[in-house]
């Protein structure tokens, strides 16, 4: 993984020390930083999303959030530990503290709101429509009636049964987005609802989906790291967040994968 010097050992020390006695909420039995810096370890729940996190042509653990997450958790002195989760059950894996957190490309809905703590927002983004590029479309009553695929819990269902012509179609829910584009492909779903970002780097020309494209922006949104409810761990995420943005590093992460930061 291809990699920026982030701060020295020192400062990383420095800063990790300095978040260790921020005030702010703490989880249940204290600390949540603190447990975090115990084990020595962050435990990061994604699901394979491309350019967020993915593997790429050689076998490299990558994107994003991969390497974002990564240089946060050096200036805490923690390490990374990446787990594949099953998007439906986020939350009560993270409750459950099977993860610590959950960084993937994930909108800041109301309900992720209201049930974890999360860190400021880091990554603007937009449900968009993804169909055959031939495919004749004009506005999202075109999908009345249409068969409609999007991930299980995830922003684009929402977006779907939100809209009053998309609420009407048919809704199919999988389980990571990129299945959402294989359905598509093969025909068996006229339309898909998912992350611009997604999009932006798995169709169109040079792609295995060359053939698919974007049809209409949705909802803009943004993405930010959700942590257990009441943590402390987002205020220190927040900190690196700003010294990240200060030093280049963020922006020159954002280039690197096609994307722009929140404001």
């Amino acid at each position: 993984m291809k990699m920026k010097k982030i701060t020295s050992a020192a400062l990383a020390l420095g800063l990790a020390l300095g978040l260790a006695g921020c005030g702010g909420n703490q989880a249940a039995g204290g600390s949540d930083l603190e447990y975090i810096k115990e084990k020595g370890t962050m435990v990061i729940g994604y699901t394979v999303y491309e350019p967020m996190n993915y593997t790429d042509e050689n076998g490299v653990f990558t994107g994003f959030d991969t390497e974002l997450a990564t240089a946060v958790c050096q200036k805490l002195g923690v390490e990374p530990e990446f787990v594949e989760i099953n998007w439906d059950t986020k939350i009560a894996e993270l409750d459950g503290k099977s993860i610590d957190c959950i960084w993937n490309g994930m909108t800041l809905t109301d309900d992720i709101l209201e049930n974890t703590a999360c860190t400021e927002p880091y990554v603007k983004n937009a449900q968009v429509v993804v169909m055959k590029a031939d495919a004749a479309y004009s506005s999202t009553a075109d999908l009345t009636g249409a068969t409609i695929v999007a991930e299980g819990g995830s922003a684009g269902q929402s977006t779907v049964e939100e809209n009053a012509d998309l609420s009407q179609a048919e809704l199919i829910t999988k389980t990571v987005q990129t299945d959402c584009l294989m359905e598509v492909e093969a025909g068996t779903a006229d339309a898909a609802v998912l992350d611009l970002t997604l999009a932006s780097a798995m169709i169109g020309e040079g792609t295995d989906y060359a053939d698919l494209a974007i049809k209409d922006e949705l909802n803009v949104e943004e993405y930010g790291v959700a942590f257990r409810k009441g943590s402390d761990v987002p205020a220190a995420v927040n900190e690196a967040f700003a010294e990240l943005r200060a030093h280049g590093g963020m922006q020159d992460l954002a280039e690197k994968y096609g994307l722009t930061l929140a404001e």
